[in-house]
């Protein structure tokens, strides 16, 4: 693959992707990032966790006139979360430049927070298809001097029923736009989409498998009503550190978080009716370790991203092949190993040989190895967090979070995990033992000057 060195960019963007740890180019950044640049229409093919964000990102950067204040790129995403990860990597990427204003705009947040964002001018706005629709049409969203559109997940967007939202957003954009469209897949309805949107675009299929070579894959047989049981025996058998337990439904999802809290193990759920506000936390709390069991619906769990994810269990199969691989495709990276544990019913069977021929591998399920050990263990996460209601409109940074508990509050350094700067809000992981501590310190400590309520999220 290429190196990032070989495009038209400045070298402070290549300091900033050196920083990321950005080396080479992935196949779809390579066969994308110029033609971005160059102002030409895109049709995509690429699967999730194949870079794509930075096929787009790296171009739309370049290309922003960051002494112009307005919209000059609209990211449009089927959900929150794809929507809240998309706009954490732009924000990375532009870091090589100052004063780049990026906005998320979904819905689960007032709206009125979001108009007032706008007020204060955005170079790139990434959002969902009700709520850009929403401000476009009460004029709170101006998109005059667009330049780029992207539609991320074009296959989930017209699947989910926002094709009629869609096309009446690019009504309102600029005739002149550039166009880029980016789908997992490419069915008949992407086909037909991208004919009436995109004017002469470049094709490109990136057909990238994930390399399940480094993942242990077993697959255990369960009456369907004891899946609930299954779930907590595996855990309590291999303890993996961090995992997250898949569902098809919602319900289900519920389900099984009550079964595992009920059994003293630390967990959090993510499906489609957590509020935007509780997502959000979850999603933190996962990712910084303050949980290392999380149950989620695929759609829910699409923007969560885990370099270290110790193992999945699939408590329901997918209903199709590519799902299973992307989702057994989230732990075992970076060279480390990784196990995937997949329930099989009597229902599944049809489902468990298809996967069989698509991995070319002849698996037999086994029994559920059953805990017999007594009370099963907590699985007590390492760290806890804490947060504090300002963020990045009040120019936090985590040199002041980490002040307040080092230099004024006596807690070492050593026993901070990450800071995660939102909009107002800042969440602070530290291991378990001085969450109390943390909390009590930011409460009473003033940040440049003012003081700001704390929480502990438990």
């Amino acid at each position: 693959m290429a190196s990032f060195a070989s495009l038209p960019i400045t070298g402070a963007m290549l300091d900033t992707l050196r920083a990321l740890k950005y080396r080479k180019m992935t196949a779809i950044q390579e066969q994308s990032i110029q033609l971005v640049i160059d102002g030409l229409d895109i049709l995509a093919e690429a699967k999730t966790g194949s870079g794509k964000t930075a096929a787009f990102g790296i171009g739309l950067l370049h290309n922003l006139d960051v002494k112009n204040i307005n919209v000059q790129s609209l990211v449009i995403c089927p959900t929150r979360e794809l929507a809240s990860q998309v706009t954490e990597e732009l924000r990375k990427l532009a870091q090589f430049q100052k004063n780049i204003k990026l906005v998320t705009i979904t819905g689960g947040v007032p709206q009125q927070q979001q108009e007032q964002s706008l007020r204060h001018g955005a170079h790139i706005v990434v959002g969902t298809p009700g709520r850009i629709l929403a401000l476009l049409k009460n004029k709170k969203l101006y998109l005059k001097e667009l330049q780029t559109v992207v539609m991320d997940e074009a296959d989930r967007l017209l699947d989910l029923g926002f094709g009629d939202q869609i096309t009446s957003i690019l009504k309102l954009c600029p005739k002149s736009r550039q166009t880029l469209l980016f789908s997992a897949t490419y069915p008949d309805k992407v086909k037909e989409f991208a004919l009436a949107s995109l004017n002469e675009p470049h094709h490109i299929k990136v057909d990238e498998q994930i390399d399940t070579s480094s993942i242990k894959q077993r697959f255990f047989w369960v009456e369907d009503d004891c899946r609930d049981e299954a779930v907590l025996d595996i855990l309590a058998k291999f303890q993996p550190k961090s995992t997250i337990v898949f569902c098809n439904k919602k319900e289900t999802v519920r389900a099984i978080e009550k079964w595992l809290r009920k059994n003293s193990v630390h967990c959090l759920a993510l499906h489609g009716d957590l509020d935007q506000r509780r997502r959000n936390e979850v999603l933190v709390q996962f990712s910084n370790g303050s949980s290392r069991v999380l149950v989620a619906t695929d759609v829910a769990a699409r923007g969560l991203d885990i370099d270290e994810l110790s193992a999945v269990i699939n408590c329901d199969l997918p209903l199709n092949s590519e799902t299973y691989i992307h989702r057994i495709g989230r732990t075992g990276r970076a060279g480390r190993e990784g196990i995937a544990f997949s329930l099989v019913a009597e229902d599944d069977e049809t489902r468990f040989q298809e996967l069989c021929e698509l991995l070319k591998k002849t698996y037999t399920t086994k029994e559920v190895p059953q805990w017999s050990k007594g009370e099963y263990p907590t699985l007590v996460p390492d760290m806890g967090t804490v947060s504090i209601g300002a963020g990045r409109k009040e120019k936090i940074s985590a040199g002041h979070i980490l002040g307040a508990l080092t230099a004024d509050g006596g807690i070492p350094g050593d026993v901070v995990g990450t800071i995660d700067r939102q909009d107002s809000l800042t969440f602070l992981a530290i291991q378990r033992d001085y969450v109390q501590q943390a909390f009590e310190q930011l409460e009473k400590s003033p940040i440049k000057g003012e003081l700001y309520e704390a929480k502990i999220h438990s």
